[in-house]
């Protein structure tokens, strides 16, 4: 009788093959469904925060409660800036986007970013989602006085401008009502906590229902 060796599998190389059947599955249910991406920074990635407290699950539930299926992307990448954002958004927002969430801004102001310089990296943003027929959603960031008056008056001001310039939808305060509230943030007093998380999430999902509604 022959005998054969099997070659040695890494324990990945076994968990990917025995659940391969499975993510594609997920995968053919997920396409089905209109596809929502949350392009933004610490925030969207859910710092501190497990995956089911994080932002995008959060919309995604908020979303279900409204009776609107969609399947909720992440995008978010700690510490991004508008130009951070503008440099990844061809590869971090995939084709199969209806509605770009962006949420991008709050590092700029924590780093005095020139409001002009923050507008013109948000318009080419929106400019290259809606060149690949991408519906946006602009999630605006208002800037305290105590930074300086001026600042925080061009800074506020830049995204219901740059929303009316380009015509896109947009959802004013992103986080205005949680930040800084304790019992709606982390420890670190600068992220929110999956009850921050879950309210942000619950003031968003009606302006995406609506935008997942208007046509390109």
């Amino acid at each position: 009788m022959t005998t054969f060796t099997l070659p040695k599998l890494s324990r990945r190389a076994v968990f990917l093959g025995l659940t391969a059947g499975a993510w594609s599955t997920g995968a053919r249910a997920a396409d089905k469904l209109p596809v929502v991406t949350v392009l933004g920074d610490s925030i969207t990635a859910g710092l501190g925060l497990p995956a089911r407290d994080a932002l995008p699950a959060q919309l995604q539930g908020a979303l279900e409660r409204l009776g609107v299926r969609t399947a909720v992307r992440g995008a978010g990448v700690s510490g991004d800036t508008s130009g951070g954002g503008l440099a990844r958004v061809d590869f971090s927002v995939a084709a199969d986007t209806a509605v770009c969430v962006v949420a991008l801004g709050g590092n700029d102001l924590l780093q005095g970013v020139d409001p002009v310089r923050t507008k013109a990296n948000l318009k080419r943003i929106i400019e290259k989602l809606k060149a690949r027929r991408i519906r946006v959603l602009l999630a605006g960031v208002r800037a305290p006085p105590l930074i300086g008056a001026s600042y925080a008056r061009d800074f506020t001001g830049l995204y219901p401008a740059l929303a009316r310039e380009t015509g896109v939808a947009f959802h004013p305060d992103f986080v205005t009502g949680v930040i800084g509230v304790p019992n709606l943030m982390q420890r670190d007093g600068i992220h929110p906590n999956a009850a921050g998380a879950r309210l942000i999430a619950e003031r968003l999902a009606p302006r995406v229902a609506t935008a997942l509604r208007t046509t390109v």
